[in-house]
């Protein structure tokens, strides 16, 4: 579940109390994991996928009342969010008025700078290497919302330093009012994580392989990702057709110049998943088979069906990561097109895979979703966010996914959902994992992603009375049934 599906007053799940009931609401049920999507600030449609930076967070998800705790901000002023929708988030309502927010809470932070001070400069002097590159891209977003940072003049485009150098005199306000943002967020998230962690429950973060072309990272990095002169990419990453589309899915995201990485000894990709290691107890690398080779479609084509497998460089990438901080606690998304390499590329460092139940039941008793299939090494979930939720799918389910739910549980289809989620939980995957609609029972309404479809997603919210306490109880009950809290006080590296 996102941060920004969290229940709370004033428009969009935060870091704030609702995040810390949340992870009471963990451990109370017995759960040791909470794997949330990534966390920068979200660019074109919402998604979290196609974020203005890889390393940012997202201004929308820090809390406002930690702010008036903070005495940046009065409570009074918070009233302007408290007609926003509470089932979803309306995020162009949002944006704007919560930038306004942040505005007036940067200007008494000025004020009040001394009591901030220490902290401040620690933290930037802990970020400049990727911060400076990512307030100075916002101020001059700032500048032109509609325009990407290749149709902005040469000069900035094309990194003049001595346009750089005057851009920063300039903009100094803006770009410390980001700088101001970035410091709050993540003074706020680390507490967060120190309350979830000293409670048993890790968090489990999301690292996208590619980043959206109009991000502070490409501008930055121009030499990394297979742009022409212009800063415009020949080449965009994808998938060729598969179970979420009959034409495959067009990202949009500039692929990788894995040859100029490793030339660059893959500095940039090393501290990615430095920072993310930082952020996180473990992660996930979505789209993971992309580091072993990945699907590049041509600029001009409007679907992903046409394109080239192109090799990466994972296996370097990787040994290195691991030279420096030993085993990876790292999983895998290793869904779809996935071929014998992409196999031994996993294994090679002992990385768990993902099985998915929504995927078990389309085929026969080989399908290696079913549980019986598994090997230990994997994370099993009931559905992801780009599934429908459990009981949607249950319901919308082919012919023969109903003959085979039947077959396998010896239940109608429309009676499978306990069976399905309690087949994930006894299953040897050393992980379960099921989305918060699937612990609220929530058919296709709660749905919270349509791959390929790039309007209306990633708005789902949940409302604390959803949660009824036979939901607690079935949660609690089933963990404890399986034996999967036993690592709660284990020192074993698995759970």
């Amino acid at each position: 579940m996102h941060v920004s599906s969290l229940p709370g007053q004033y428009g969009i799940g935060t870091l704030g109390k609702d995040a810390y009931a949340f992870v009471d609401f963990l451990i109370e049920s017995g759960q040791k994991v909470w794997q949330i999507l990534p966390l920068g600030p979200v660019g074109f449609g919402n998604s979290p996928y196609q974020s203005y930076s890889a390393f940012a967070g997202s201004e929308l998800l820090i809390d406002l009342e930690l702010l008036v705790s903070d005495k940046l901000l009065e409570r009074a002023e918070l009233e302007v969010l408290l007609d926003f929708p509470a089932k979803k988030v309306a995020f162009e309502r949002l944006i704007p008025e919560k930038r306004n927010l942040l505005e007036k809470a940067y200007q008494r932070f000025k004020k009040s700078f001394d009591l901030f001070k220490d902290d401040y400069y620690t933290f930037l002097g802990e970020h400049a290497w990727w911060l400076n590159d990512y307030a100075l891209f916002q101020a001059l977003k700032d500048e032109q919302p509609e325009a990407a940072w290749n149709e902005w003049e040469d000069g900035y485009k094309k990194r003049d330093s001595h346009v750089l150098d005057v851009a920063h005199h300039e903009y100094s306000e803006v770009i410390n009012y980001h700088r101001f943002v970035q410091f709050i967020f993540f003074k706020q998230w680390f507490e967060l994580k120190s309350y979830a962690n000293a409670g048993g429950v890790q968090l489990f973060g999301d690292l996208p392989l590619y980043v959206a072309l109009d991000s502070a990272d490409v501008w930055a990095n121009q030499d990394l990702f297979v742009l022409n002169e212009e800063g415009e990419p020949t080449h965009v990453g994808g998938v060729p057709p598969d179970y979420f589309s009959e034409t495959g899915q067009l990202w949009g995201c500039p692929v990788f110049d894995w040859e100029q990485l490793a030339e660059r000894k893959y500095d940039w990709w090393i501290a990615r998943l430095h920072f993310c290691l930082n952020m996180f107890d473990l992660i996930r690398i979505d789209h993971f088979r992309g580091l072993e080779s990945f699907w590049a479609v041509d600029a001009a084509e409007e679907t992903a069906e046409n394109g080239e497998w192109w090799p990466a460089k994972g296996m370097e990438l990787l040994k290195l990561l691991r030279s420096q901080i030993g085993e990876l606690p790292v999983v895998a998304e290793d869904l779809g097109i996935i071929t014998p390499e992409v196999e031994q590329l996993r294994k090679a460092f002992d990385l768990p895979g993902m099985k998915v139940m929504q995927f078990a039941f389309a085929s026969d008793a080989e399908n290696e979703h079913l549980p019986h299939n598994y090997e230990s090494n994997f994370v099993v979930y009931t559905g992801t966010h780009d599934n429908d939720t459990t009981l949607g799918w249950l319901k919308s389910a082919t012919k023969v996914e109903q003959r085979n739910l039947k077959k396998y549980f010896g239940h109608n289809h429309s009676r499978a959902f306990v069976p399905v989620v309690e087949s994930a939980w006894a299953s040897v995957a050393r992980t379960a994992i099921m989305p918060m609609q699937d612990v609220l029972r929530l058919d296709s309404k709660g749905r919270m992603n349509v791959p390929g479809v790039a309007h209306g997603n990633w708005e789902w919210r949940f409302q604390w009375k959803q949660i009824r306490p036979a939901q607690r109880i079935f949660l609690k009950r089933m963990t404890e049934k399986y034996n999967r809290c036993w690592f709660a006080t284990s020192s074993s590296d698995e759970g």
